[in-house]
């Protein structure tokens, strides 16, 4: 009796796996890693360049954020499947200590380097659109996992599942390509 393989074989994780794992790792994440002072183990030395870390990471998802909101503005379709990811973004943000209350001069030492700010111009093409959203979740995961080996304890768990969740929505962004 000859053997016969299933007629479809999964290619990989499922968009709805990854979407209830990402939503629940990252929920369970930021709720566990509050943007309170819980670092209390760090020296002296480093609460400056964890401060200074922390502001430039909350200042990056703003910015991301901003992103974000340009291309909804310019192609309102796409916002059922890009809301949920902003929102995760906000709320990133938010864990860093983002938003109005984030200080001055923290801003200013982290926007010394550049970050992703929002684009002069969204593409008018959806699918461009969405690669240059992906582009920048990448290029922002990528460096905060470069940066969570220069900061303490709880920041760089912080900073780990952050880059992890970008990395999700980069993927989430470029699924539809391989179609």
């Amino acid at each position: 009796m000859p053997f016969t393989l299933p007629s479809r074989i999964p290619s990989g994780p499922r968009r709805r796996s990854l979407l209830a794992g990402a939503a629940g790792v990252g929920a369970a994440l930021l709720a566990g890693c509050s943007s309170s002072d819980s670092s209390a183990g760090t020296t002296g030395g480093s609460t400056s360049a964890a401060e200074r870390a922390r502001a430039r990471a909350a200042l990056d998802s703003e910015r991301l954020a901003e992103r974000y909101e340009a291309v909804l503005a310019v192609h309102p379709a796409l916002a059922d499947r890009l809301s949920p990811l902003r929102a995760e973004v906000v709320r990133h943000a938010e864990a860093f200590g983002g938003g109005k209350e984030a200080s001055a001069s923290a801003s200013a030492s982290a926007s010394a380097t550049p970050s992703p700010g929002p684009p002069a111009e969204v593409p008018t093409v959806e699918k461009d659109a969405l690669a240059e959203l992906a582009a920048a979740e990448r290029t922002l995961a990528d460096r905060r996992a470069k940066a969570l080996l220069d900061v303490p304890g709880e920041l760089a768990r912080l900073l780990a599942s952050v880059a992890a969740a970008g990395a999700v929505h980069a993927f989430l962004l470029t699924e539809g390509e391989k179609k």
